[in-house]
């Protein structure tokens, strides 16, 4: 699994901890992805480790998450999709099947990898990719495939608003395609392996369910909506309807919260306060009569009573005044 992003699209939030790492309603946002994985046979995870490797250990500890066995490789230097996975493959050595999935640790989905595996299976394929149809692929790449599933092109992003079909980040490899990819150097698997592989045993299979990239202010709001309403499976569980609210979080009798929101951990929302569609990380505090909406509170955050913050984020340890 690719975790060495800096995740700079959603700054101030990754500032001190790797997007992997950040709390996406209950639990750390890698754990939605260790778990997806062993609902599919995965017993072990290898996370290609580079930027704050220490705050994802943190984040998930050491050993094993849910009965799946975690090993932490942490790259010297930032290599690439393709060169990140040689890296690990090279780090773990012969525990390294001949057949492993490879996979981008920015998703939420709850996607069938073991149709996938199967197809891959059934094709004889070098590689295998999932793709996921999109109303707007203006911000992805495009994959092209025959009938059979074998891809023929790939188009780089358009800028267009057009319907189509784009990697899902979900991989399965056989351990031969590790020879395309130098040692030692930054490598694209996107733009510097998989093309050479069209034609030679590159194909894709379309998977149906959720997916989301939770790369943006935007979409991780969003995405904290779709498991709180039920959009994609997980064992997270609202305490109301669209609304959670964590241990020892403090919402005082007359604060309105909702109608949706996340009040994490050790959270406080003081008197005649309003919290609506925004999330409070752990530790945050919102005053008397202060307005939240349509933000996130980073740790530690606080609002001041009386302050207002609309479609915001407010960093870690934060302070945001009442307006004089």
């Amino acid at each position: 699994m690719l975790v060495g992003g800096e995740g700079t699209r959603l700054r101030p939030l990754t500032d001190n901890v790797p997007k992997p790492a950040l709390t996406l309603v209950d639990r750390p946002f890698l754990a939605y992805m260790v778990e997806w994985l062993g609902a599919h046979g995965v017993t072990e995870v290898v996370l290609a480790c580079g930027f704050l490797p220490d705050r994802l250990r943190e984040a998930l500890g050491d050993g094993e998450h849910e009965g799946v066995a975690l090993t932490y490789v942490v790259e010297p230097e930032l290599r690439g999709t393709a060169g990140a996975i040689r890296f690990a493959a090279e780090a773990i050595g012969d525990r390294l099947e001949d057949r492993f999935l490879t996979l981008n640790g920015d998703v939420l989905t709850d996607l069938d990898l073991s149709a996938l595996l199967r197809a891959h299976e059934r094709r004889g394929a070098r590689a295998t990719l999932g793709i996921y149809g999109v109303e707007d692929s203006s911000t992805f790449g495009l994959v092209a495939c025959d009938a059979a599933g074998a891809v023929l092109a790939f188009t780089e992003k358009t800028g267009e608003a057009v319907p189509g079909e784009i990697s899902a980040g979900a991989y399965v490899l056989e351990r031969s395609v590790l020879d395309l990819i130098p040692p030692g150097r930054k490598v694209s698997i996107e733009t510097e392996v998989f093309p050479r592989l069209v034609g030679d045993g590159l194909c894709a299979l379309r998977l149906d369910g959720y997916w989301m990239d939770i790369g943006t202010h935007e979409r991780y709001l969003q995405a904290t909506w779709d498991i709180l309403e039920g959009r994609v499976e997980t064992e997270v569980r609202a305490t109301a309807p669209g609304l959670f609210l964590g241990a020892d979080s403090a919402v005082a009798d007359s604060a309105r919260v909702g109608p949706r929101a996340v009040v994490a951990a050790r959270c406080s929302v003081g008197e005649d306060a309003e919290v609506a569609d925004s999330v409070l990380l752990a530790g945050s505090t919102v005053g008397a009569g202060a307005r939240v909406s349509g933000s996130i509170l980073a740790p530690g955050a606080v609002v001041e009573p009386g302050a207002r913050v609309d479609d915001a984020i407010v960093a870690e340890n934060e302070r945001v005044p009442a307006q004089r």
